[in-house]
């Protein structure tokens, strides 16, 4: 699969889906310009570092500019039942903030 392709499934997949053909269509290609310039990195590259800095199963992916920078939002249901959230500089992978959802 495409790395456009993985981008464009977890972008729906973040509740996307709900929302309006045209911002959805207009959020994936902002993803995928970041992507082909470089100011992201792959969504498979991100799953990883995610999960390694918390092991489970990713629910939800969110893509967001925040101050100048992309931010990847991943909630993911580890081991325990628990729902995590964990936060990823989208460029460095650079793990964020991480904590409970409670």
């Amino acid at each position: 699969m495409t790395h456009c392709r993985i981008l464009l499934v977890a972008l729906l997949c973040s509740g996307l889906a709900g929302v309006a053909p045209s911002r959805a269509d207009d959020d994936a290609d902002r993803a995928r310009g970041a992507l082909e310039r470089g100011e992201i990195r792959p969504l498979e590259e991100v799953l990883r570092a995610a999960r390694t800095a918390v092991p489970g199963d990713v629910v939800s992916v969110d893509l967001k500019r925040h101050d100048g920078r992309w931010l990847y939002k991943l909630r993911i249901l580890d081991a325990d039942g628990k729902r995590r959230t964990v936060k990823v500089e989208a460029r460095t992978l650079k793990i964020l903030d991480e904590d409970d959802d409670d």
